[in-house]
């Protein structure tokens, strides 16, 4: 019984946090974050895919001599 106790002041906790202690967002400022979490893994992506590319090169390279 203790346990069940334990779980509901937990999730009431939980609740309380979520509901008064929280700052969520507003949809301009998550629109914003988006957009800049999206350019970040694009260009991320690209350099990656530079740096394999130049890898794959450089193997090219070494293999074929």
């Amino acid at each position: 019984m203790k346990f069940f106790n334990n779980l509901l002041k937990d999730i009431q906790e939980s609740y309380n946090e979520l509901v008064h202690k929280v700052s969520w967002p507003t949809a301009s400022e998550l629109a914003n974050s988006t957009v800049i979490v999206m350019v970040a893994s694009i260009i991320l992506a690209v350099v990656l895919w530079l740096i394999d590319l130049g890898l794959d090169k450089i193997m090219h390279l070494i293999y074929n001599a």
